[in-house]
């Protein structure tokens, strides 16, 4: 039997900004942060895409999360034990509260995971706490249970304890998923869907919120109630939704914008050149992908998707259109994610000429070719950056095989339904790891995953996924998550494109901002500005 037990030193501190002795802070401690396109929810179990998550992580705090290095850490949580890694204790620290002053407790986690999974809910990340195999909660997001009959269970205000149906070594790591943050209980029953309102909203992050335009910015202030206040520096944060990156990146020239949440592609030479002080490239656990929804024709023929996923020259694409350091992709999970192990699919070897006739082939055998070319649709949400590529993709293909594109542009919450109701053919997608393991990716497409807006559904996908997760050996599990990349190879219900790196224009003045998470954990409560005369 194997104890495993994670304690908070009392002389570390990774909740909070570290700052060197001597160093000079400016006078105002304000930060201004883009994230793309606006959010449609700061409830967090009503929310998907990275904006949204990065204010969530400035206004809740879960059980666990990752420090600037990606290392697994307690926070609500100061340690856990158990014996078997499927029944978990969680130890929660008892300085942690609400904004409104009201201790956080276990009963909170309980009221929030079970509201997580409750059908009523409706989230879109039901599907999560089901792929951790906690007792009951496939059952009860289909209707068949009630959400009580939840496998998590308060033994009193302070210790949580958490029943899974199979071992689950990596069970913390995923905690530090967004959608497993707790809600305050009592709010949401007083406001409803209103809860998330400025006046309204409790939560029990470093942060709470001020005020929010929609379509302009979204305001916090620091909370003087978070447990950890006293090391946080930053006294407001504001988020700006703007999904023209190019329009972004003049507002950061210009210091109106601290951190902006992408560059734009076509400027990035220019960028690295004239301000390498504020370019910063990191490493991210993401994929960027062309989703197939397999269900409609004439992409329930997968030789239609082969012969796609074969003529798109990957090389072309992050060397002369993104150009940051992309990895073109020939598997969906990243390289860098923990544990990850996958061939290249026979294709992936093959010279691009090569690749371009066999998709001429399998074309003409569905029967499309010059007299009868295929005509699609291809859907993206709003960016100059998604443009270019869809456009550079559409010439690629073009100048290979018998097809006429069409590019539709929707803006995110838009597009967001589009992709969910299914009315598409080909759709933009990027997809980032909401912990570091292989399941974070290989999940999305199972049956049950109410994500997997591709439709996929295979069962043969579905048993090599179970059986990783209920493999006892690293060794077992890195078999299963071969087989698994290697059937997506087969059965294509997504051509990868390439493996993300993060590139963002940041205020030279700023500190704490990290470098080394590749999840892309970089809360505002770790940073802080110092003054103009400071040096590194």
């Amino acid at each position: 039997m194997i104890l495993a037990i994670i304690l908070i030193l009392p002389f570390m501190s990774t909740h909070a900004a570290n700052i060197p002795q001597g160093t000079k802070l400016a006078k105002e401690q304000q930060l201004v942060r883009g994230i793309g396109a606006e959010v449609p929810s700061l409830d967090p179990h009503k929310v998907e895409g990275l904006g949204a998550s990065i204010v969530l992580r400035d206004l809740m705090e879960g059980l666990t999360s990752e420090d600037a290095n990606g290392n697994l850490i307690p926070l609500i949580a100061e340690r856990w034990t158990t014996t078997d890694n499927k029944s978990f204790t969680f130890y929660l620290r008892k300085d942690a509260k609400w904004s409104n002053g009201e201790r956080v407790t276990a009963h909170d986690f309980v009221y929030s995971w079970r509201r997580l999974l409750d059908p009523n809910t409706a989230s879109p990340y039901a599907w999560y706490l089901e792929m951790t195999t906690m007792q009951n909660a496939a059952d009860i997001i289909k209707g068949d249970k009630k959400p009580e009959t939840l496998g998590v269970k308060a033994l009193d205000d302070f210790t949580l304890q958490v029943q899974l149906n199979e071992s689950l070594p990596y069970f913390p790591k995923m905690l530090v998923h967004t959608s497993t943050k707790p809600v305050h209980q009592a709010t949401i029953e007083k406001f409803g869907s209103k809860w998330t309102r400025a006046g309204n909203f409790v939560g029990n992050g470093a942060f709470t919120l001020k005020k929010w335009t929609v379509n302009e910015r979204i305001v916090l202030e620091k909370n003087p109630l978070y447990m950890d206040a006293d090391e946080v520096i930053i006294e407001q944060v504001s988020y700006l939704p703007i999904e023209n990156q190019v329009a972004e990146m003049n507002r950061f020239l210009s210091g109106e914008i601290d951190i902006t949440d992408s560059v734009p592609n076509e400027h990035f030479n220019r960028l690295s050149e004239k301000y390498s002080d504020s370019l910063k490239i990191s490493p991210l656990l993401c994929t960027y992908y062309y989703g197939v929804r397999v269900t409609n024709p004439p992409f329930d023929d997968v030789r239609i998707r082969k012969a796609l996923a074969y003529a798109l020259d990957r090389d072309i694409i992050t060397q002369y259109i993104t150009g940051k350091g992309e990895a073109p992709a020939y598997y969906f999970t990243p390289d860098k994610t923990a544990d990850m192990v996958a061939e290249l699919p026979e294709y992936a070897t093959w010279s691009q000429e090569k690749r371009n006739t066999e998709a001429q082939r399998l074309l003409k055998e569905v029967g499309y070719d010059e007299d009868n070319p295929l005509e699609f649709e291809l859907l993206y949400n709003t960016s100059e950056n998604h443009k270019k590529i869809a456009t550079a993709v559409r010439q690629l293909w073009k100048q290979s095989l018998p097809v006429k594109v069409s590019l539709i542009n929707e803006e995110w919450k838009t597009f967001l339904d589009t992709r969910r109701f299914g009315t598409y053919q080909l759709t933009r997608s990027g997809w980032c790891g909401d912990y570091n393991e292989p399941s974070t990716f290989l999940t999305l497409l199972m049956s049950n995953n109410s994500s997997n807006d591709m439709q996929y559904y295979s069962k043969a996908y579905d048993a090599i996924v179970n059986r990783a997760l209920q493999a006892t050996s690293n060794q077992d599990r890195q078999q299963a998550y071969k087989e698994a990349e290697a059937l997506l190879a087969v059965d294509m219900p997504l051509i990868p494109i390439y493996h993300y790196v993060l590139a963002r224009l940041v205020n030279p003045n700023i500190r704490g901002y990290s470098m080394n998470n590749a999840l892309d954990i970089i809360p505002s409560k770790l940073m802080y500005k110092v003054a103009d005369n400071e040096t590194e």
